[in-house]
């Protein structure tokens, strides 16, 4: 689906009567004091950051340093995910029996259990082991579940693509690498882009999970902004906002690409 200029405004439009018609019937049906005046400067505030740094300028909020480590998170994990991803996603279609049912172990165990539990697992037990930093250790959880998935996204689109096209690139001399490297993968890659994007968008919201390890990311710090005003709804519905705003950015930038990949089909 191809939003156009005037769809998307519509949808932003629609977006807003629906959210006025939603907070008037709220503060209608519960009687609860909305504070949304404080909100901004959870995002950006101008004054001092503390005592020992008494410079009046422009700043980050406690929700805007949050959004920018879940930023952060996220994209070296989508990086390591796809990285991830690709290699197993390969090795799933190797001729090696050993390879074969690495990968498949590894692609099924992932899978099966929960991430939660994986985030516990490499915190608590290979992080100290491996003496791994909160944020070495949420990363490495977000990106090792993300790439099993990647991994059969990228398994289905390299068997998209006609095993023709390979014995036609092997005949020309063409090494297995070769052949991968420079038929099958770009073409695989056109054909996968979809379902990718929607494995890293909900890798984005995945990322609120590593919170548990106190790693200080948006949803951390939004629990920790409302233990201490007590505004519970306008932090979480300002939480909620900027993770949208992460995830119909990569909606939409990947609807940029998959149009620029179609002009040069």
């Amino acid at each position: 689906m191809v939003f156009t200029k005037r769809s998307l405004i519509t949808l932003i439009i629609l977006a807003l009567v629906l959210g006025a018609i939603y907070y008037f019937f709220a503060r209608k049906g519960i009687t609860y004091i909305w504070h949304w005046e404080k909100v901004p400067e959870m995002l950006f505030y101008y004054g001092p950051k503390s005592p020992d740094d008494p410079t009046t300028k422009l700043r980050m909020g406690v929700l805007m340093i949050g959004f920018m480590l879940t930023l952060k998170i996220s994209l070296v994990s989508i990086l390591f995910a796809i990285i991830v991803g690709t290699v197993f996603g390969i090795a799933r279609l190797s001729n090696e029996p050993v390879t074969k049912a690495i990968s498949l172990a590894y692609v099924e165990l992932i899978r099966n259990t929960p991430l939660l539990v994986q985030i516990y697992i490499i915190y608590f037990f290979a992080g100290s082991i491996l003496r791994l930093s909160a944020f070495a250790a949420g990363t490495a959880a977000l990106s090792i579940f993300a790439g099993a998935y990647v991994a059969e996204i990228v398994r289905a689109g390299i068997q998209s693509i006609s095993k023709g096209q390979m014995e036609a690139a092997r005949s020309l001399g063409m090494s297995y690498a070769q052949a991968m490297r420079h038929i099958i993968l770009p073409q695989a890659f056109k054909r996968i882009i979809p379902p990718l994007a929607g494995q890293f968008i909900s890798l984005i919201k995945d990322s609120s999970l590593v919170s548990v390890i106190a790693l200080a990311d948006l949803m951390f710090q939004g629990q920790q902004a409302v233990a201490r005003t007590y505004y519970a709804f306008e932090i979480y519905f300002t939480v909620a906002f900027l993770y949208l705003v992460m995830t119909f950015t990569l909606s939409m930038a990947t609807q940029y690409i998959e149009r620029r990949l179609a002009i040069s089909d």
